[in-house]
């Protein structure tokens, strides 16, 4: 009598188990339609479902000065973000820079799209390697960064230069600076005015205070920046100050000052927030004219200025201090996954008297990669229990088990 060997369906291993042209096809297909989908909302839908959080902060009560039934002053709505740090032909690896910049470009580009700001202001450090670039590198550079922060006609960008823009005090020349002023219209004295609104850009890299050619040259341009915001202030049609008389009129509005550096502060012991520095960073005490700039440097800025608000960036993480009891500063963090897991733009509404900030965080990046790591594990188990293979495993131990 022939006898016959039956093996158990179960036994069968899932590589045995063929299934038709057809449904593996359409397996394949709804895999790739889910991973597709998965990409989709990674690289480009979790910046709207984030920023559909943030909003234009509104203002109190117009302070109208006509009494009443006077109109209020123009809004000007600004953006302000800091630190990209593009990364460069030295140290850059190009997946690095791949991944960051088209990061950086999405979540700036979708901010543009969701609130028209009528000015966006970078606080300097826009590339990594500027100090070191050679003439082709930074030429790159700029076109990459152009791109990535590429506006509307509709809205204005300015920028602050920053120590990696042209190094520190020590590494700044005339010629990086001059390049860089050169590129982006940007003068290491400057005063910026929109709807009335006063905005005083600082090169803080050259506040130094030690003679050098550019500091000089900076520190007698602010001056003199100071004196003709100060006479546009106290500026009386009926009385000829003749102090005054052949400064530049500016809008009679106290200015907002921005700068790379922080003012002097001892460290951020005292900054919260989930966006400030680690408990670590927050006991080391900061280098003045390499963390922040030095106590004298800092008191001249606000002797001579006045300003109502002071936005810096350099730390890499967010701070608020008071100044004097009564003068706000912000340090904004850095834009760049690079630098920070959570990034942060902050969103202004400024009116000449009035202003109100409020911060629109950016994806986290750990967030992104769990989504990308849980996709690819729920698509995995699908496509195993598609073939059977846990079943087989769950029997195959079982039979094991048993044999022992």
């Amino acid at each position: 009598m022939l006898g016959l060997c039956v093996r158990p369906a179960w036994t069968r291993t899932p590589l045995r188990r063929w299934l038709p042209p057809q449904l593996l096809l359409w397996l394949w297909l709804r895999l790739l339609a889910v991973l597709c989908a998965v990409a989709l909302f990674c690289e480009l839908g979790i910046y709207y479902a984030v920023m559909l959080g943030c909003q234009w902060p509104p203002l109190g009560a117009p302070h109208g000065r006509g009494g009443q039934g006077s109109p209020p002053p123009p809004l000007l709505r600004a953006l302000f973000l800091a630190d990209p740090h593009l990364l460069g032909a030295l140290k850059g690896h190009w997946l690095d820079k791949l991944r960051r910049e088209w990061q950086m470009e999405r979540a700036f580009q979708t901010a543009l799209w969701f609130f028209e700001p009528d000015v966006v202001f970078v606080l300097g450090d826009l590339f990594d390697e500027g100090k070191w670039s050679s003439p082709e590198d930074f030429k790159d550079d700029v076109l990459r960064f152009q791109m990535m922060f590429k506006h509307s006609p509709n809205t204005e960008l300015f920028v602050v230069v920053g120590n990696h823009d042209i190094g520190f005090h020590y590494e700044m020349d005339l010629y990086k600076l001059q390049r860089f002023e050169e590129v982006f219209n940007f003068t290491s004295a400057k005063v910026v005015t929109k709807k009335g609104i006063n905005f005083v850009l600082v090169n803080s890299i050259a506040l130094q205070g030690d003679g050098c050619s550019i500091c000089e040259k900076v520190e007698k341009d602010l001056h003199q920046l100071s004196l003709a915001l100060n006479c546009s202030r106290q500026l009386d049609p009926n009385h000829s100050n003749e102090n005054c008389k052949e400064k530049d009129t500016f809008p009679a509005s106290a200015p907002i000052l921005l700068q790379h550096y922080p003012l002097y502060r001892v460290s951020d012991a005292e900054c919260t927030g989930e966006d400030s520095a680690s408990a670590e960073e927050k006991k080391l005490l900061f280098r003045e004219k390499y963390d922040t700039l030095s106590l004298e440097a800092s008191k001249k800025l606000l002797w001579w200025f006045h300003p109502r608000l002071v936005l810096s960036g350099h730390t890499h993480s967010a701070c608020m201090v008071l100044h004097a009891e009564h003068l706000p500063e912000i340090s904004i963090p850095s834009f760049n996954w690079r630098n920070r897991n959570n990034p942060s733009f902050l969103l202004a509404s400024i009116t000449a008297t009035d202003f109100t900030l409020s911060k629109c965080f950016l994806p986290r990046e750990s967030t992104i990669w769990a989504i990308y790591l849980t996709a690819a594990v729920v698509m995995a188990n699908l496509i195993l229990f598609h073939f059977n293979f846990w079943q087989w495993m769950m029997h195959y131990l079982i039979n094991k088990h048993k044999s022992i």
